[in-house]
């Protein structure tokens, strides 16, 4: 399940299970690497169930084993890109972003085909360059936002909610910025149940 992609400058460690079908692709928050959706049973999870995925550690990241080190978005947006089409061909991905990944969600949507997203306190989601794509987006969103998140407001993300068409917002109440690892199971429903929608369209 897991090895390097060397990829548009970068060497970068992924777990990946292959099962065909719509593949989903995660991007972790700053401050985390990709065995953080290991750590939650999230990929256990979609093994069982047959579910295609590519957890990636990426250039951004404090944690991540990339190298180099980049914060820059079209630079990550690029790498992304290039992860997706070298291990899963011509398929739209299912991206699911945490924090500063669901703002390189976001701007990969605004770029490329998806069929869903799934953001958890997603970081700069309505700046403008990016809101102005949103209108074009034709797939299911489910926005997460833990209320005890002391670094996305309720406000920004109920902003976002009704920027996005298609779109879902879920408080997880008592769960903090990173609400998915706050309430792993809950977020594995969720996960589920967007990723049936992504299905259906």
């Amino acid at each position: 399940m897991e090895k390097a992609l060397n990829i548009t400058g970068y060497k970068c460690p992924t777990l990946h299970y292959d099962a065909g079908g719509i593949p989903i692709v995660f991007l972790h928050g700053m401050s985390y690497s990709n065995e953080i959706w290991q750590k939650i049973g999230v990929t256990e999870l979609l093994i069982q169930k047959h579910i295609s995925f590519l957890a990636l550690d990426m250039p951004y990241g404090i944690k991540s084993r990339c190298q180099p080190k980049t914060r820059n978005v079209q630079k990550n947006v690029a790498f992304i890109n290039e992860a997706v089409k070298t291990v899963f061909g011509g398929a739209s991905p299912v991206l699911v972003g945490a924090s500063i990944g669901g703002n390189m969600a976001l701007q990969y949507a605004a770029r490329f085909p998806v069929k869903g997203l799934l953001l958890i306190g997603a970081a700069r989601g309505l700046e403008p360059e990016l809101a102005t794509a949103y209108r074009s987006f034709k797939f299911p969103t489910t926005l997460v936002w833990g209320s005890y998140d002391s670094i996305v407001g309720g406000e920004e993300k109920r902003a976002l909610s009704d920027a996005l068409p298609n779109s879902k917002l879920l408080v997880y109440t008592g769960a903090g910025h990173s609400a998915y690892h706050d309430q792993p199971e809950k977020f594995k429903h969720d996960l589920l149940e967007l990723y049936m929608k992504a299905e259906q369209t």
